[in-house]
């Protein structure tokens, strides 16, 4: 393929990079090939010698050489090469020779003049003294897993760091790398030179997503560079701090640190901006000679003293005095808040105790850099053992003699360790040091755990539907409309602002669930209320959520419950499915229908045409806050992902004003009119929208407070006649029939009327 061919030109040196299944393999085989056989099988070729690298013997031979791509594969048998393996070699018939060779044993390159090279990458394991064997790869489900020798297994990304550097100063020097003068170029050529690995996934979802990447958890003593190249090294970072100050005379050689961000949230002088990291890395700065020298508190390098050889002082009671602090100035436990590495940078917290710690005293410091949970506690764990032995204090002389001694200095009194905190001259020096252990400074072993990851939200609007419905479970706030909300993805939670206009919006909730919403994709006309409707299957294409079948008490139960409308807030029919048949991809049919629940069968059109809103009504759309005296206003309300602020761009602008359904009566049932004396005797049978579905009682509730009906004759949507009536009953006398009448046929309307609503949906019956 033409990503596998050597690049055009007279290459000395190149590289394949790529992911797995680029055929790298099967391309470092056929260029093999290609450098060593001739036009025929028994002429030679351009190269008689070549070297044959990777990480191990055994890679070389089963990947190399015998694996489905390797150079045996490859090779036609006539050209096959014979692998010998007392020599480690290959060879062709005309002779060419190909050697293999280990990163383990570099030192066996040297002495055989090579024509060229196939060769495996540079790199070093980020681990515990990582390079005593830069070559070996820590994987428990590997064989070949290994630590190098002597490591501790623990993660160290400077080592890493310093591997690297090592090798491109040493061949960057030209005494190192000289230039060749057949080609006019170094015999390394470091622009050429790449690192295993650089990993195309993305940081930090690799490693983070353990789930979708098995490798992950490798990642963190590997040879990935991923997600570390942007770090620092302390000493870099502390150098310039000083210069940006202007300090330019100081000494960073004694600094061993990775610092994977740190962030300096106000603009102060250097001493300010180095604290955090003095206090998290555990290290001093001192002055020597007119520079400013930083050094680790790793509490090496010992000064013996003698204590009969200690300077006497009027200032002091003793030649030697020893002071240990009070247990109850120091507190038995410490918290470090933290911005959590490899992960969210979320602030974090860790925190250590001292086992024999009583009095529950905290200690807590913020610091503004990127940490792992195990550095964290590294750290808390240092800052605890330090101020323990800290209690203990000296105070000595020295004499001139020994001026060299000052603050950072260790030294060593009768086999215990002290480091010099404070140093006073004048005719001899009076010292100040407490107690410290090296072993302090050794970082413990804690589980590298992984870090937290929230996945990420693009910023796109949310569909946002109300729905200003009846009441349905009966706890509702019978004035507050519910609201229905989707997008695709979803944004987790969505957060709901509103205002009485657009300005000074206040938090009205915080809803976390996707409702299921769609699409009618054929009519469906206004059907039997009561009884079931066994018309033509109704189809819906859904934008979210998936829907199933139920049986017959389910049904009865409230579930399969569905809105469908035009969209407007009081838009809707709420109907109930109990069969549901998938029949594509989000599409589906819903048949065996009870329509117009919940007194929706008053607002029921002739059809609801292809296209009308669909809503599963599973407890998804909440309602949102609406207080009783802010029914039948306008309000604006902003919607939008949660975790983004209110003027973000994503969030919609909607107006609207909610009856509150939730009160409205239902339309009264069995409207009839009865002849009598030439006029008509109407009655009709009340409902209720308040415990309804109780039949022990001798009636329905109320549920308003007062019973009363506006009763009207209609000829179109001329009102002929209107009147208004306190019992479910009313007397259309002959005369007032006979006059309507004699216009044409006319409408009798009957609606319960609400104190609050007002008017319901009507009964209606055509007369004339």
């Amino acid at each position: 393929m033409p990503h596998q061919l050597p690049p055009e030109g007279d290459w000395r040196t190149w590289v394949i990079l790529g992911g797995r299944g680029a055929g790298k393999t099967r391309a470092g085989a056929e260029w093999v090939r290609a450098a060593v056989e001739g036009p025929k099988p028994l002429d030679p070729g351009r190269c008689r010698r070549l070297a044959l690298l990777g990480e191990t013997q055994d890679q070389v031979r089963e990947v190399m050489i015998f694996g489905d791509s390797g150079i045996m594969a490859c090779s036609p048998p006539d050209r096959r090469p014979t692998w010998k393996a007392s020599r480690k070699c290959l060879e062709w018939p005309n002779g060419a020779e190909a050697m293999a060779f280990s990163a383990h044993e570099p030192e066996g390159l040297r002495g055989p003049q090579f024509d060229g090279a196939w060769a495996d990458e540079l790199g070093c394991p980020a681990v515990d003294k990582g390079t005593n064997q830069p070559n070996v790869f820590l994987d428990p489900r590997s064989s070949e897993s290994h630590l190098p020798r002597h490591s501790t297994g623990q993660r160290d990304e400077l080592i890493q760091r310093q591997y690297l550097r090592a090798l491109h100063l040493y061949w960057d020097d030209p005494d190192n790398n000289p230039v060749s003068p057949v080609y006019d170029g170094p015999m390394v050529d470091l622009s050429r030179a790449f690192v295993w690995a650089w990993d195309a996934r993305p940081y930090p979802w690799f490693p983070g997503l353990s789930d979708v990447w098995a490798d992950g958890a490798n990642w963190r003593r590997g040879h990935w560079i991923t997600g570390r190249a942007s770090a620092r090294t302390l000493a870099s970072v502390v150098t310039e701090i000083c210069a940006r100050a202007g300090l330019h005379e100081i000494d960073t050689s004694a600094l061993h640190g990775f610092v994977r961000g740190y962030l300096v949230p106000d603009v102060g002088d250097a001493r300010r901006a180095l604290q955090p990291l003095m206090l998290a890395h555990g290290f001093d700065a001192i002055e020597r000679g007119g520079r400013l020298v930083f050094r680790m508190r790793d509490g090496a390098h010992a000064t013996e003293l003698d204590p009969d050889a200690l300077a006497l002082s009027d200032d002091l009671e003793a030649r030697l005095t020893e002071t240990r602090a009070a247990e109850a100035e120091m507190a038995g436990r410490v918290r470090l808040r933290f911005f959590e590495a490899d992960g969210d940078h979320e602030t974090v917290a860790e925190e250590s105790v001292l086992p024999d710690d009583a009095t529950h005293a905290i200690s807590e410091t913020d610091v503004a850099l990127s940490l792992t949970r195990a550095e964290a506690r590294q750290v808390t764990e240092r800052w605890l053992v330090e101020a323990r032995l800290a209690r203990d204090t000296l105070r000595f002389a020295l004499p001139p003699s020994r001026i060299a001694l000052g603050a950072g200095d260790v030294v060593s009194l009768d086999g215990a360790r002290y480091r010099i905190d404070r140093a006073e001259i004048t005719d001899r020096q009076l010292l100040e040091a407490v107690r410290i252990e090296p072993g302090t400074y050794l970082a413990a072993a804690f589980p590298d755990d992984p870090a937290t990851l929230r996945p990420f939200v693009p910023a796109i609007p949310v569909q946002a539907r109300f729905l200003d419905l009846p009441l349905m479970i009966g706890d509702e706030a019978p004035h507050a409309p519910h609201l229905a909300l989707t997008a695709s993805p979803w944004p987790g939670s969505v957060a709901v602002y509103d205002a009485a206009d657009d300005s000074g919006y206040a938090l009205n909730t915080v809803i976390a669930a996707r409702a299921t919403v769609g699409a009618t994709e054929t009519p469906l006309a206004a059907g039997p209320v009561g009884r079931l409707d066994r018309g033509a299957p109704l189809g819906i294409r859904l934008f979210s959520g998936a829907l199933s079948r139920i049986d017959g008490p389910a049904l009865l139960a409230g579930g399969n419950l569905f809105a469908v409308g035009d969209g407007s807030p009081d838009g809707w029919e709420l109907l109930q499915a109990r069969e549901v048949e998938m029949i594509a991809p989000d599409r589906w049919r819903l048949s065996m229908r009870l329509r117009g629940q919940f007194g929706t069968d008053g607002v029921m059109p002739p059809v609801w045409p292809a296209g009308s809103v669909v809503v599963r009504m599973d407890g998804a759309p909440a309602q949102i806050a609406l207080a009783a005296a802010a029914r039948r206003q306008a309000r604006h309300y902003r919607i939008g992902p949660a975790r983004r602020p209110l003027d973000d761009p994503s969030y919609t602008l909607t107006v609207a004003a909610f009856d509150g359904v939730g009160l409205r009566p239902y339309a009264p049932a069995h409207l009839r009119a009865v002849p009598s004396g030439g006029g008509l005797d109407v009655t009709w049978i009340r409902r209720t929208r308040i415990d309804g579905d109780d039949w022990t009682g001798p009636d329905v509730p109320l549920g308003e407070e007062r019973e009363t009906y506006l009763v009207r004759i209609l000829r179109g949507a001329e009102v002929l006649r209107e009147a208004s009536t306190d019992a479910p009953r009313w007397r259309y006398e002959a005369g007032a029939l006979g006059t309507d009448l004699a216009g044409g046929p006319v409408r009798l309307a009957v609606a319960q009327v609400s104190a609050r609503f007002g008017p319901g949906p009507a009964a209606r019956l055509d007369l004339g």
